[in-house]
């Protein structure tokens, strides 16, 4: 099984300043992991943001470049409809994409939020 991930495991597991580094690093083992435009959008605007970890956006490309690379991550398209994902309020917008998108994909999202109530979500805990 493929897991597509979060923003948030990319994060933990490309900075090793981060928090959740390890717990990331040691649950991406051996596992097949793929991302997506949305995915990779999100690390780059929040590696890349003073307010977030605030590396050079030529830093934040080379550092997620280097992952998909080690870690040979595969990449499936944004290709469903905004309109086809239902969340039920703003805030899981996004997550709730996410989680429809790997759920059409076969794949499940592997996060870290626990707010995200999905089918198709692997939660690391």
């Amino acid at each position: 099984m493929s897991h597509l991930l979060d923003v948030n495991v990319l994060l933990a597991a490309i900075w090793t300043n981060h928090p959740q580094h390890a717990q990331a690093n040691a649950w991406i083992r051996g596992k097949e992991l793929t991302v997506c435009p949305l995915s990779e959008l999100g690390f780059v605007r929040i590696s890349s943001n003073p307010k977030g970890i605030n590396a050079s956006m030529g830093d934040a490309r080379t550092a997620l470049d280097n992952f998909l690379i080690k870690y040979q991550v595969a990449w499936i398209p944004d290709n469903l409809r905004a309109l086809e994902s239902k969340p039920d309020k703003s805030d899981q917008v996004t997550d709730h994409y996410l989680a429809d998108l790997a759920d059409k994909h076969g794949v499940k999202l592997a996060t870290f939020d626990a707010g995200i109530k999905h089918p198709a979500v692997q939660l690391i805990t």
